[in-house]
């Protein structure tokens, strides 16, 4: 659950990149067909900034993702000689950072590339390394910034269709109003709403949004980082539940181990109303603003009507 558990296997990696690229011409699209002429090969490390990118490159560009899988624990995820093949065959890369996907700088070491553009949302947000949160995406100023930086690098790539990405992240930009319309209207009606979780996962958005977090930083800190919290911490966690001092619980729908489960069984229990966040965006179904739009619904419907959410 941490940023850094989980050996990653780079060194093997190291080993085999010039093997995996010798044979790459150049990386795959959809279906494993190279991308026709003019069309920018990108990776999102996180589906999310996949999503972004397709958005505003559209035809321009063949965009994957490395994390993309709802049911497995970022944390933890192993790297591959597939996995590197895609990265070091993509012109456009965006990461996470503040420790998050360690695994993508390594992978780019291994292959340098002066033709790579690689945008680190943490470098490009100038937070500092030592970000105590690293789900950056639940901030609602974090994708506009990456909309623009994406939208700039593809227009350095592909200088034809610069207009094309302008107006994309215009559109982009408009589509996040509902969204932010939702928070206000929330923050309006509920703010200083109490809430309980598990871990940072949502913690941007449950600031935005006015809400109270009283769960210890330090606990959601142990829990991301697969350390066990102290007992005492413990008592105090399923204690906002028993006395109802919370109004919602956050967990994190990806990462679930015998603690939190008791944990999310007790709020359950004692009658709080559960929501589940994740680290990355739900598929299918969903695009960035419609997954962050649906959690605040949830959130919403969890603290207005009592009613819980136990998967998007």
């Amino acid at each position: 659950m941490s940023r850094g558990r989980g050996a990653l296997s780079v060194v093997l990696l190291a080993v085999s990149l010039a093997a995996s690229l010798a044979g790459c011409g150049g990386a795959s699209g959809a279906g494993g067909t190279a991308p026709s002429r003019g069309v920018v090969v990108a990776v999102g490390a996180e589906n999310q900034y996949a999503d972004v990118i397709a958005q505003i490159g559209g035809p321009y560009v063949s965009a994957k993702s490395i994390l993309d899988n709802p049911n497995t624990d970022p944390h933890t995820f192993e790297s591959s000689p597939t996995v590197a093949r895609e990265i070091g065959g993509a012109a456009l890369v965006v990461q996470n950072g503040a420790g998050y996907d360690n695994f993508m700088s390594k992978i780019e070491s291994a292959s340098p590339s002066s033709r790579r553009t690689v945008i680190v949302v943490q470098h490009l947000l100038a937070l500092p390394n030592s970000t105590p949160n690293p789900h950056l995406w639940y901030d609602p100023k974090t994708m506009p910034a990456v909309a623009s930086a994406v939208a700039a690098a593809l227009s350095a790539l592909e200088p034809a269709q610069a207009a094309y990405f302008s107006s994309q992240v215009t559109a982009f930009d408009q589509s996040l109003q509902p969204w932010h319309d939702a928070i206000a209207a929330f923050k309006a009606t509920y703010g200083a709403t109490a809430a309980a979780t598990t871990e940072p996962v949502a913690d941007y958005l449950l600031t935005a949004m006015g809400i109270d977090n009283l769960t210890p930083f330090g606990f959601q800190a142990d829990i991301m980082n697969g350390i066990d919290p102290t007992p005492q911490d413990i008592a105090l966690e399923n204690g906002f539940f028993t006395k109802h001092h919370v109004k919602v619980f956050c967990y994190n729908a990806q990462v679930e181990d015998n603690l939190t489960s008791t944990i999310r069984k007790n709020a359950v229990k004692a009658g709080i109303p559960v929501v589940a966040v994740y680290e990355t965006m739900p598929t299918p179904g969903y695009h960035y603003q419609t997954w962050m739009l649906a959690e605040v619904r949830a959130i919403d419907k969890a603290v207005a009507g009592g009613g819980s959410t136990v998967s998007l």
